[in-house]
């Protein structure tokens, strides 16, 4: 979880997140959106897959990236869970 945290922490992991509800997209779709090397937005998509939070699968030449949304399933239960703890 404490990786979870880690990544949503930065703003460019949560847009390339944001990138990602809309639609699947490679690497080098993914690095359009931003004014940084690729090597950064590789570093970024590492840490996201790293803690589970997208998927990657090769389609061809190249690696498609897509919301892993069990994580945030599972990152939203224990948020309520905490909440209930709380109220307790």
């Amino acid at each position: 979880m404490n990786q979870v945290f880690k990544a949503l922490a930065d703003p460019t992991r949560r847009m390339i997140l944001d990138l990602l509800r809309v639609k699947d997209r490679s690497a080098g779709e993914i690095a359009e959106h931003f004014e940084m090397s690729k090597p950064s937005v590789s570093n970024h998509l590492n840490i996201l897959k790293n803690a589970e939070l997208v998927l990657v699968e090769k389609r061809g030449q190249f690696m498609i990236y897509s919301l892993n949304t069990t994580v945030f399933q599972d990152v939203i239960q224990w948020l309520m869970e905490v909440r209930d703890r709380s109220e307790d």
